[in-house]
């Protein structure tokens, strides 16, 4: 719970409590009848533990609002001009989310950029359809990811064409946006499809010191297109093309089909190999060794980090059909904080040298304390001391998951190695 917590702070919930209130006190004066009390911060937590009678709960789901009423219609009022903010139902759980995704965790060197859908069919404006995702249907977020563990470090929502124009092109900007080297520092690689893959979008990471691999389109303006030796149908499987200008290197490589990437990372070939089952002359099929180009085996190893994101979001998602779409992002939201809670748990176990919780053991219990019950339903007095804390005191969300980092005496006394970290235990505080 104290991992979730980072999430879903109790003035986080305060702000929830104040704004749902509101909404039923509105919705009553508007003449709908049903029995209300006002919500408190711990029933609010037992509501997303989903703990309640079914008629408190329903009266909750129908009131459950992320911003002040008076202010949304106020913000209605602008619609169809560029003053009018589409986010606005949502905006304030979404930055508190975000900064906190920011601040308290520092992620690794390979991190990777793709879309996510949030399934809904609401008639929002912003609702897209993408054929080739498992849910075509919903609300598109552009999501930064780190490789390894599916961390989910930053989002921001599409909302459909700007009122002013994009310079550098709608792909560019999201990369941008979502990097932001003020609070994550330089020196990250980052893995993305070809969507966002451009010589642009390239030399303007290389410019800031970020690294990119991806694949991309040959129509891309600045991509090598129409060359004398690119490759063609009746190419060999292995067959390597490569073009180097400046800091970016294009790749071509003939495997099933023609696979094309771009890289500012890497060389083109270091010699390495893929297996292939091959059919032989004489009918069977053998495994055999197929040259591979540098850029395509670090793509394939890196650019899942939003798929695995997304894969531990979807098994015990508390998403539903609701009437509302603000109301389908706040699920959203509280399947981010729960996940993004379970990896720092695997995380600080990894870090303290112990068998982490499964995903459902971790949920369970993140239930229970939510509840404020073991398993079995009696009621427990929750120790509050031993439980990792951050060591750094700074104010600035940007500064939290790196300042203050400290030698790990286990790390230092077991293993003689001199690992940083960013928690302590509060009980030694």
């Amino acid at each position: 719970m104290d991992l979730f917590q980072l999430y879903f702070a109790r003035d986080t919930m305060k702000t929830l409590c104040k704004n749902t209130n509101k909404q039923a006190a509105k919705k009553q004066e508007m003449g709908n009848k049903y029995k209300w009390t006002d919500v408190e911060v711990e029933e609010l937590y037992k509501y997303l533990a989903t703990v309640m009678t079914r008629d408190r709960f329903r009266a909750l789901s129908w009131n459950i609002h992320l911003s002040d009423p008076e202010e949304d219609v106020r913000n209605d009022q602008k619609k169809g001009t560029p003053q009018h903010d589409k986010l606005f139902r949502i905006q304030p759980l979404m930055d508190d989310i975000r900064n906190v995704c920011k601040a308290h965790y520092h992620p690794r060197k390979e991190l990777a950029v793709d879309e996510r859908m949030v399934a809904t069919k609401a008639k929002t404006g912003m609702t897209q359809y993408m054929k080739d995702k498992p849910t075509k249907w919903g609300i598109k977020l552009f999501v930064l990811a780190e490789s390894s563990n599916g961390y989910t470090l930053n989002f921001n929502l599409y909302v459909g064409k700007s009122h002013t124009p994009s310079m550098h092109g709608l792909s560019y900007d999201a990369v941008m946006d979502l990097i932001q080297p003020s609070h994550l520092g330089t020196g990250y690689h980052i893995s993305m499809d070809n969507f966002y893959t451009s010589p642009k979008l390239f030399l303007g990471l290389a410019n800031i010191n970020f690294g990119a691999c991806g694949t991309y389109r040959d129509n891309r303006k600045g991509c090598p297109s129409k060359r004398a030796n690119a490759l063609n149908k009746k190419s060999k499987r292995g067959t390597i093309r490569w073009i180097r200008e400046g800091p970016l290197v294009f790749v071509k490589w003939m495997d099933t089909r023609e696979v094309s990437l771009c890289s500012t990372i890497h060389p083109a070939f270091s010699g390495k190999a893929v297996q292939r089952r091959v059919k032989g002359g004489d009918g069977h099929w053998a495994v055999k060794d197929i040259p591979c180009p540098t850029p395509i085996i670090a793509y394939n190893k890196n650019m899942g980090g939003v798929d695995l994101s997304d894969q531990l979001l979807q098994y015990y998602s508390t998403h539903r059909r609701t009437a509302r779409w603000y109301r389908t992002l706040f699920l959203h939201f509280v399947d981010i904080a729960t996940t993004n809670a379970y990896i720092l748990h695997c995380e600080i176990s990894h870090t303290q040298q112990v068998q982490h919780m499964t995903h459902k053991n971790f949920l369970e219990e993140l239930v229970s304390q939510l509840c404020g019950v073991d398993k079995t339903g009696v009621a427990i007095q929750r120790s509050t001391d031993h439980v990792p804390v951050a060591i750094g005191v700074a104010t600035d969300v940007k500064e939290k998951a790196t300042q203050g980092r400290r030698i790990c005496h286990r790390c230092q006394q077991v293993e003689k190695k001199r690992n940083l970290t960013p928690w302590k235990c509060k009980a030694l505080c």
